[in-house]
């Protein structure tokens, strides 16, 4: 009887043994389980966390550099500057504009940090007739203004009494007006040069009537009009080349090559902005002259002076 009960005491205690271990394998099993995957989570967060790390590396360490333009060529050559610039840590954001007032005023209010549309004798004409406080920073491009046919197409059988469209601004006018002496049409008091406007035509031997708009607007009118006298951006805006559209242009070793070369502009008190004078050196490199001179084929030529 003894023995009978030994054996069965025996045979509980491998049996509890048994149960023991195996409940202990599978808690282990369990617990390996939670771990593997706790781990997992850690290094899917951390991967991830580094991504956000390096893309906020990659942009968000740039310097942003605001500017206004015109369409063309303006904005064009600067979204070829772009790469350029962030390689070097900036961050080009264009504004375009289709006039020649908004980019000169959100420069002098301050939302904008520079402009790139104008020429000199314009910026000097706008900053006296507004009494805005604007600064050229940098030269760059130069583009031939023409003379385009409308309803008629030669200059030298021009019609009495005529239209010819041309734009308003003092300065573009006063470069209409050049050009078309230029190409005896009419004839300018001495001396008017820059500051022409047509009080100062002396001789309009074909009673020409000149039709003045905003420059933007001068294309637009040319299937009105005898001929207009349309700036080169806005020419290449509406599809035309001084170069090879126009009857006759601006040559590139004019004096207005040298007077009406566009530039970038800042408000006063700006002119150290490290962003700009980025922008300034990028466009004058020899990888902007190059596409300039590509893709506009004599319609824009880059600035030597």
């Amino acid at each position: 009887m003894m023995k009978k009960a030994l054996a069965l005491i025996l045979t509980a205690s491998l049996l509890t043994g048994v149960l023991t271990a195996c409940g202990s394998s599978e808690a282990q099993t369990d617990a390996a389980e939670t771990t593997t995957e706790e781990a997992a989570a850690e290094e899917t967060a951390a991967a991830e966390e580094t991504a956000d790390t390096d893309a906020q590396a990659e942009t968000g360490d740039l310097q942003v550099i605001t500017v206004a333009a015109t369409a063309v060529p303006h904005a064009e050559i600067l979204e070829a500057a772009k790469p350029i610039l962030a390689e070097q840590g900036y961050d080009l954001q264009v504004t375009v504009f289709d006039d020649y007032v908004q980019p000169n005023e959100v420069v002098e209010a301050g939302d904008i940090d520079c402009n790139y549309f104008q020429h000199i004798p314009y910026l000097n004409s706008y900053n006296e007739e507004r009494g805005t406080h604007l600064v050229s920073v940098g030269e760059i491009h130069y583009e031939p203004i023409g003379i385009y046919a409308g309803t008629e197409s030669d200059l030298s059988n021009i019609s009495d009494g005529a239209d010819i469209a041309i734009p308003n601004d003092t300065t573009n006018e006063a470069r209409a007006l050049l050009i078309l002496q230029d190409n005896g049409i009419i004839t300018l008091k001495e001396g008017a040069g820059i500051d022409a406007t047509i009080n100062d035509i002396a001789e309009n031997p074909h009673n020409i009537n000149f039709v003045e708009m905003e420059a933007a607007q001068v294309s637009k009118v040319l299937s009105e009009v005898a001929f207009a006298v349309i700036n080169g951006n806005y020419a290449l805006d509406a599809g035309l080349n001084a170069q090879t559209d126009a009857l006759a242009s601006e040559t590139s070793d004019s004096l207005a090559a040298q007077t009406y070369v566009n530039v970038v502009v800042v408000k006063e008190g700006n002119e150290d902005n490290e962003g700009v004078k980025a922008l300034v050196n990028v466009l004058k490199s020899d990888d902007i002259k190059k596409f300039i001179e590509e893709t506009y084929e004599g319609a824009v030529v880059p600035f030597e002076g």
